[in-house]
């Protein structure tokens, strides 16, 4: 008896919870690129069974049930299109985002908030076009001055992004981890070079 009780309750090797699967909309697009569209594999597989997705990749690892093996999931396509949002968001991650993760004054990346180029001690607003990514010391030597009495310049003008801009700026910044089954639905679109 004592040898067959179990003492670890924990499934091994712990690999299987890191192999998401990459979930694409009914277009073959992923939902979102930053962050990329991912389901945990068990989010994936119940969606199968649901009839909710289709398998287009698999890894090579199984999971089992007591009468069945399955692979892994690695990327799925929804049956149903999810319409994109028009509406951007307002807020500090969708900014960074936008002004690609460096400061609009000095180009820096890094250690990163965010400045009023119209102070708001002057009458300045919190809206895309009035707010842009800055560093610490850019936005400690700017401070509560007009832009004009800093000597600093804006790389280019605060704006409101659309939607599509901002999903095609998340391309750019890709995870730190992508499964080689995801690249042909990460890229497919991107222009070839020559």
């Amino acid at each position: 008896m004592d040898g067959d009780f179990r003492t670890e309750f924990t499934r091994q090797p712990a690999g299987l919870k890191h192999r998401p699967a990459l979930v694409l909309n009914a277009d073959y697009r992923p939902l979102s690129y930053y962050p990329l569209s991912l389901w945990p594999w068990q989010d994936a597989i119940k969606a199968k069974w649901l009839d909710r997705v289709d398998i287009v990749a698999e890894y090579d690892d199984y999971v089992h049930s007591p009468t069945m093996a399955l692979k892994i999931p690695s990327v799925v396509v929804l049956k149903d299109f999810v319409k994109p949002q028009k509406r951007v968001a307002f807020t500090r991650f969708n900014l960074f985002l936008r002004d690609e993760f460096r400061c609009q004054y000095c180009g820096t990346r890094g250690d990163l908030t965010f400045d009023h180029v119209v102070p708001r001690a002057s009458g300045g607003v919190t809206s895309w076009q009035n707010v842009v990514a800055a560093c610490s010391p850019c936005n400690l030597r700017k401070g509560s001055k007009a832009l004009h009495q800093t000597g600093l310049h804006l790389r280019k003008p605060p704006r409101q992004p659309g939607a599509e801009e901002l999903r095609n700026m998340g391309r750019k910044f890709p995870p730190n981890h992508l499964h080689d089954s995801w690249m042909d639905f990460l890229y497919w679109d991107a222009e070839l070079q020559p």
